[in-house]
């Protein structure tokens, strides 16, 4: 989505909610400058191209909402989530991005974003996004909501699978995720090569993998 076209059917806001958007492109940002311009009940108070000039003036503007983008040139928009929450903590941010990718779904989320959109959703659905933030909800496009919950389906069902393990495959475990070589297992633990390599075969049938690397993945994901 390069632009926005003006749908007067939107539902407007019953509250003033002032918006700073922060995004490089100069086509999608004057566009969402006008769009929000004719939305009753929202007005933009700034836009700008670049996360330091974002940093330079937010702060004087005092918008209640800022739509983020994440490719930014020079400092990205996850970094400048943060400094900008730093400095000014009940600032609420939406990303506004086109990238679904899990990484940066929850490395904006952990840098202080209250919610995460992508910029083919629907006019409506941005607006009832920013209405929902700015009452102190966390709104998300479907799809990255979907891929959230789907990362703590993994992350539990990664936690039940080591729960099962054995206290002493749950050593093993452990070790391996730490580089260890079946020698200096065994050597650790006081055992034998045969029982560390009878152990780790137990360890990858139980967790459903077949190598180090996934068995310590595992080990993370149960956190």
């Amino acid at each position: 989505m390069s632009s926005f076209h003006i749908n007067m059917s939107v539902k407007p806001s019953s509250v003033s909610i002032a918006i700073a958007i922060v995004e490089d492109q100069r086509d999608m940002r004057e566009s969402l400058v006008e769009w929000l311009g004719h939305v009753p009940g929202l007005h933009c108070v700034g836009a700008h191209a670049t996360a330091a000039e974002a940093l330079r003036l937010i702060p004087g503007e005092k918008p209640d909402v800022v739509l983020m983008d994440i490719n930014l040139p020079g400092m990205n928009g996850i970094q400048c989530v943060a400094r900008l929450k730093e400095l000014h903590p009940k600032i609420q941010i939406l990303m506004l991005t086109t990238y679904d990718e899990g990484d940066l779904i929850f490395d904006s989320l952990r840098a202080g974003a209250n919610g995460y959109l992508l910029k083919n959703m629907p006019q409506e659905e941005l607006i009832s996004a920013v209405q929902q933030v700015h009452a102190g909800g966390a709104p998300m496009s479907l799809q990255i909501a979907r891929k959230v919950i789907n990362y703590f389906h993994a992350t539990k069902k990664s936690a039940d699978e080591v729960d099962q393990l054995t206290s002493r495959e749950q050593d093993i475990l452990r070790l391996l995720a730490k580089g260890y070589m079946y020698k200096e297992i065994a050597d650790h633990l006081a055992i034998s090569m045969s029982t560390v390599r009878t152990h780790v075969s137990a360890v990858y049938e139980k967790l459903h993998v077949h190598s180090r690397t996934e068995a310590a993945m595992k080990l993370v994901e149960q956190g």
